[in-house]
């Protein structure tokens, strides 16, 4: 396996569990994000996609939004040290016109100290939307097209993965979605065309190594034709 991708779903639903305030269940999620790393790390899986923050996340409440920012930069900061030691670099993919400003600088430095690193390509879907990044791309090729760099005849399915947020990221093999909801919720809707989906009834702070163990045993036994 080449790739694989998570929809990190269910952190409110373990908080509320524990009879706790629903945007506190991001910090446990945070154990689960480096057990998954660290598994792949294993597994010498050599690429990660982690569904972490989607456009449509802005409608909670600014409450767990500024817990969530403060969360991430807190983060960044204090894992770049083991990332950087571990040979991983991170990748922040989305509409970075979104990304908040207060944490743009700890996100641009993970970025840098971490962009030689290649053991393991993490990219964190952040301010992400599948279908936003789509019409994005379209735009970005009838820019092109417009200015005479590029015409109809060029435009290909391979093309336009140039022009998508993920461009340089092999599609997906592996999705995985924790939460008990069996559908994409808006991820990676291009690239996940051919991609096996597996579908976990457990929250995301309650996923451990043998369900990831589990999820990779079924995918080895599953007959991938890409329509042939």
């Amino acid at each position: 396996m080449k790739h694989l991708a998570l929809i990190m779903d269910g952190n409110r639903r373990w908080a509320k569990k524990q009879g706790l305030l629903s945007w506190r269940g991001h910090g446990k999620g945070v154990e689960t994000v480096k057990r998954v790393i660290e598994f792949c790390i294993q597994k010498k899986i050599p690429y990660l996609s982690l569904f972490t923050f989607s456009i449509e996340n802005f409608r909670r409440s600014p409450e767990e939004l500024s817990f969530l920012f403060d969360l991430l930069a807190l983060e960044a900061e204090s894992n770049l040290e083991q990332f950087v030691r571990n040979g991983v670099r991170i990748q922040f993919v989305g509409d970075r016109s979104l990304f908040p400003a207060g944490i743009l600088g700890s996100i641009e430095r993970l970025e840098k100290a971490t962009q030689h690193l290649a053991t393991l390509h993490v990219s964190l879907l952040f301010c992400y939307g599948g279908q936003q990044e789509i019409v994005n791309g379209i735009k970005n090729v009838v820019r092109k097209v417009q200015a005479g760099l590029l015409t109809e005849d060029q435009i290909s399915e391979d093309l336009f993965k140039d022009y998508l947020w993920t461009s340089g990221t092999p599609e997906p093999d592996l999705i995985i979605r924790t939460g008990g909801h069996h559908r994409l919720s808006n991820f990676l809707l291009y690239q996940a065309a051919y991609s096996e989906l597996y579908f976990l009834d457990c929250l995301w702070p309650e996923l451990e190594t043998f369900h990831l163990e589990k999820a990779l045993d079924q995918f080895e036994l599953r007959q991938r034709n890409f329509g042939a």
